[in-house]
């Protein structure tokens, strides 16, 4: 997943895998250091209150810096400063999902098979109870409608995903909150692009707890700011065929 630049005989990476982090220091060690070679990581500190860019600067990765909370933000903010990706990577960077996946989520983009791969959470290869029921349900019931308006079948917004760069700036990506994947699918649906799912697996993070589905109020609010995502869309498609 590397390309070699002419005259230099140096291989710059490829691909770059986006890890948006919020008060992840516990976690990213368990994460950083299984990364793969060959692709380029870029963790996107997204405020925290903790030591996170210091842990990930000590593993010899990029780090960026965006202040302005939201999880939006902080992919956006990785989008731009991966200069040199041709194909984005983003991953969460608790340690719940496997290095080993990454071929399979950014191979079809970069082979030219898919315009925007999004990872299954599939049932067989979750941990027990690395999902709870409620998020389970939420995420099953989102992707179902974010898949029937951008016209393709979805189990799930899945946070492991694969997008050329130069694709997703021409998005027009506006959301900076968790709306974000939903977004992305929805556009991508709206520009005829092809959009592929691939069983991924998922564990339990490596430290902390999860912002989303660590407590169901928090899991509701989330799911809230999707839902409103979808009726956005909805609505605007809507007008847009009058």
């Amino acid at each position: 997943m590397t390309r070699t630049e002419r005259g230099s005989g140096a291989s710059t990476p490829r691909v770059w895998a986006i890890l948006p982090a919020l008060d992840e220091a516990e976690a990213l060690p368990h994460v950083l250091a299984d990364r793969p070679s060959g692709i380029g990581v870029l963790v996107v500190d997204n405020g925290s209150a903790d030591n996170t860019a210091e842990v990930a600067r000590g593993f010899g990765v990029g780090v960026v810096v965006e202040e302005r909370r939201g999880f939006g933000w902080a992919c956006w903010r990785g989008a731009q400063a991966a200069t040199g990706a041709e194909v984005l990577v983003f991953l969460d960077a608790d340690g719940s999902l496997d290095w080993d996946d990454l071929p399979a989520v950014a191979g079809p983009v970069l082979a030219g098979d898919a315009d925007l791969v999004v990872g299954h959470r599939c049932r067989q290869r979750r941990e027990p109870r690395s999902m709870p029921w409620h998020a389970v349900l939420a995420n099953g019931v989102l992707a179902g409608l974010c898949g029937a308006l951008a016209g393709t079948r979805l189990h799930d917004i899945g946070p492991y995903r694969a997008i050329r760069r130069e694709v997703l700036l021409d998005l027009g990506m506006r959301d900076r909150t968790y709306g974000w994947p939903l977004e992305m699918v929805l556009r991508a649906g709206r520009r005829g692009l092809r959009i592929l799912e691939v069983p991924v697996a998922y564990r339990h993070r490596a430290a902390g707890r999860s912002k989303v589905t660590g407590r169901p109020w928090a899991t509701v609010k989330t799911a809230a700011k999707m839902g409103w995502v979808l009726l956005r869309h909805a609505a605007t498609t809507r007008r847009g065929r009058r």
